[in-house]
């Protein structure tokens, strides 16, 4: 059976010239990058090429880039970092909408002594920047917002942001794990204090990610051990997937005009045909302010994980939601932060897009899927009890 890949908010197919980039550190140069030996300094100078590539990929400076082991240690090092550096200080601002490596660890601290200040986004899932605006306070340790949300696709103002903060001593970082790769990150530009991002989200292997640290910002390790990465992060360097990180910023890089017009333009192929051929079925989130390869649809009274049940019989690959959030049978905490309706949050799919889709693909599932939501209908109390007429 063909697969139609459309999860790659979830994980990305591993580039085939980054597996090769990545092989020869398997079998033929496996020295430790830590030894005093030619054969291991070798491997050392690949690993500071790779972080050269991850730097130009944000427009950092190469010292500013701590490699990590994915994303969710990028952000738990940052945040841990910040509030460390601000001991006094016991107020942390975020979104209702981010994903559980943060979410689930701000809600840990606020179990802690900390007061969380959990900003909410309107029904396209925009940030709120007013109220955002009013609850900053002399006792603001870290703000944490991240770049583009994972299910909806929207992008959150990290300039404007990172302006109200200015001269605040407020520490700014950004789980950017969904944005790089997609629209361009300017770390310069924006002002941002540190940056997380993943290797599996833009075509790189998995266990690998890194952290941008701002020049001259305070930091201290979350992981103790030896001098590697500059005493910032111990630990052997897991060097095959740091060259394919490596490796991949520098593919996706070039990749960025595709994913905003050729992958874009296919987001709203399929995004505008399961609109039209499916009744009521809703667009979750911004229409413009969206990464260009994700759309999130609810069908109404249907269960998502039905539908992603048998669009599996045809090879077809969506989300429900975040996949570290998947088994759950509660609704997104996206969607019910953006108000989205009983009867559409449990029938939501997110599809993401890469620039490995066809257009051969967006029209196979825009044949398939309307008539599996209408046989989903055809055994749904929900549908029936709400005086629906299937089309």
């Amino acid at each position: 059976m063909d697969i139609v890949y459309m999860d790659n908010n979830a994980t990305t197919k591993v580039d085939p010239v980054v597996l090769d980039a990545m092989m020869p550190y398997f079998t033929e140069f496996y020295g430790n990058a830590s030894s005093m030996h030619s054969f291991g300094g070798a491997v050392g100078r690949e690993i500071a090429a790779a972080r050269d590539k991850v730097a130009a990929l944000i427009n950092a400076e190469p010292g500013e880039i701590i490699f990590t082991s994915c994303g969710t240690e990028s952000d738990s090092t940052a945040i841990y970092a910040a509030i460390r550096s601000n001991p006094n200080k016991k107020h942390i601002i975020t979104s209702r909408v981010e994903h559980p490596a943060v979410k689930n660890l701000y809600e840990y601290l606020a179990k802690t002594g900390y007061r969380v200040t959990w900003v909410p986004v309107d029904k396209d899932g925009v940030l709120d920047m007013d109220f955002f605006r009013r609850h900053l306070s002399d006792d603001t340790a870290l703000v944490s917002i991240m770049w583009a949300n994972n299910e909806s696709g929207v992008i959150f103002p990290i300039a404007e942001i990172a302006d109200a903060l200015k001269d605040k001593g407020i520490v700014f970082h950004s789980d950017a794990v969904q944005a790089v790769g997609k629209v361009p990150v300017d770390v310069k530009a924006v002002g941002l204090d540190m940056l997380s991002l993943s290797g599996h989200k833009l075509h790189g292997p998995k266990g690998v990610g890194a952290l941008y640290v701002r020049k001259g910002a305070k930091f201290s390790p979350f992981m103790i051990g030896g001098h590697q990465e500059r005493g910032r992060r111990g630990g052997t360097e897991n060097v095959a997937s740091i060259v394919g990180l490596g490796r991949a910023s520098e593919l996706v890089k070039g990749h960025l005009e595709e994913m905003n017009t050729r992958v874009r333009a296919l987001r709203d192929r399929l995004e505008e045909g399961l609109l039209k051929n499916t009744p009521n079925a809703l667009l979750n989130g911004a229409k413009d302010l969206r990464l260009p390869n994700t759309t999130n649809i609810s069908f109404e009274y249907v269960e998502g994980e039905a539908i992603l049940l048998m669009m599996d019989q045809f090879g077809i690959c969506a989300s429900s939601g975040s996949a570290c959030t998947s088994g759950s049978l509660e609704p997104s905490h996206v969607l019910r932060a953006m108000g989205v309706p009983f009867t559409a949050a449990h029938g939501s799919i997110r599809f993401s897009l890469s620039t490995y889709n066809t257009e051969k693909e967006v029209d196979f599932v825009v044949e398939k899927l309307p008539p599996i939501i209408e046989r989903l209908r055809h055994m749904s109390p929900f549908w029936k009890g709400a005086g629906c007429q299937l089309q």
